[in-house]
């Protein structure tokens, strides 16, 4: 199997210049990121309405990464043998069932956890899948003149523009609209279905390979490669840890002090954060280097300041400081995320670059389980405490990337 670097003169050049294919890509990655992240501001109605514990309520955040995280391995090992094509087409189907399942949540738990488990799979797809095709067709000769860090931007920014996109829709007609529970998801299903068609008009980047077991599919050696194991592995989680914590668990330990606009605060800082993430990225293209890990290093001092906002908002139960935590802590991801995905581009060989950017993806996304385990954990801890401690781990995160910022660097060809 291997990366086409030469396709026919009528896919070209000239006709890279006027169709831009990889806007197509983007768009497919912005509504499966949609799909993943509408679900965020609607949490406090989920307890509210439908008197769901904390502890659940959280659960059904996190939930979706048992959907993501096999998805995020799997299809990228497919789609690097198959083509980016199919798998990219059914990630866009995943959103589309996850939406309608969410739809008829009145049946109880189960459609919201199968509907979730869905929503995973759709974002864990269109991370490693659309991540690397949108890469492919950001280099020539399907876009010309562009960086060689223009594929990571674009796909770092499809995810936070659609996450963010998710959430203001979801949470303005939850607060606001009618139907709450079901009319997020019907919008969604209706802005998505268009990609199934959409996504047949991109080139094709990759040539199917020779018959192979699963399992040898599966195998990604720059997985063992000691600057993603030292460095982007230690990095990873706290990314999701910084959304999860802004707008997953902010908004319910701060619910009695929003009072009857809870769900218009959730929805707020889940936008502030997701764009505050999508507007720091070309900055976070300047602070990246190809000699060292400045990047990672900003992003984990953004989110220790991020984190510190955020435990003084709690406990004085001040919305605004909660605004500026999230603002903070969006930033920090954002930064994070497009150097995260840079070295993971500098790392992987072509042949591996789906696999190894779902691998980065499913160590990102064990962080969004850290407010499942703060809820489970409180009592007997309390809140502050478990945050201090966080910011501790944090801490010591921080020194592990900064010992290692300029070992083991790939080579550059």
């Amino acid at each position: 199997m291997t990366v086409r670097e030469h396709i026919s003169v009528s896919a070209g050049t000239s006709d890279a210049k006027t169709t831009r294919p990889w806007l197509l890509v983007f768009g497919a990655l912005f509504v499966c990121a949609w799909s993943g992240n509408q679900f965020s501001p609607l949490l406090l109605m989920y307890r509210d309405v439908e008197h769901y514990s904390a502890a659940t309520v959280t659960l059904f955040l996190a939930v979706y990464v048992a959907g993501l995280a096999p998805a995020l391995v799997v299809a990228g090992a497919v789609s690097d043998h198959q083509g980016r094509r199919p798998s990219m087409i059914a990630g866009v189907a995943f959103g589309v069932l996850g939406s309608l399942l969410l739809a008829f949540d009145e049946y109880g738990q189960v459609p919201i956890i199968l509907g979730r488990l869905f929503a995973g799979m759709a974002v864990g797809t269109a991370m490693t899948v659309g991540s690397s095709w949108l890469k492919e067709l950001s280099m020539a000769p399907h876009d010309v003149g562009v960086d060689a860090g223009a594929g990571a931007r674009r796909a770092s920014l499809a995810f936070t523009l659609g996450s963010a996109l998710g959430a203001l829709v979801a949470g303005c007609i939850a607060q606001w609209g009618p139907y709450p529970q079901i009319l997020p998801f019907v919008v969604h299903i209706i802005v998505t279905i268009p990609f199934l068609w959409v996504l047949r008009r991109p080139p094709e980047t990759v040539t199917a390979g020779p018959p192979a077991p699963l399992l040898a599919r599966l195998r990604v050696t720059s997985v063992r490669h000691r600057r993603f194991v030292r460095v982007v592995m230690i990095c990873g989680p706290w990314l999701f840890i910084a959304c999860g914590l802004s707008y997953g668990y902010q908004p319910v330990l701060l619910a009695d002090a929003a009072g009857g606009l809870g769900l218009a605060y959730a929805t707020l800082l889940s936008v502030i954060a997701l764009s505050s993430g999508a507007l720091i990225q070309p900055v976070a293209r300047r602070i990246d280097s190809h000699s060292s890990a400045r990047g990672l290093i900003v992003a984990l001092l953004t989110l220790v300041g991020g984190l510190a906002a955020m435990i003084l908002a709690v406990s004085t139960e001040d919305l605004l400081v909660g605004v500026a935590a999230s603002v903070v802590l969006g930033c920090g991801f954002g930064i994070g995320l497009v150097s995260g995905l840079m070295e993971v581009q500098r790392i992987a060989p072509p042949h591996e670059m789906a696999k190894l950017t779902g691998v980065f993806y499913a160590v990102a996304y064990t962080g969004f389980a850290a407010p499942t385990i703060l809820a489970a954990l409180t009592p007997p801890f309390t809140t502050i405490g478990l945050l201090l401690i966080l910011a501790a781990l944090l801490g010591v995160s921080f020194a592990v990337v900064l010992n290692g910022s300029r070992k083991h660097l790939p080579s550059r060809d």
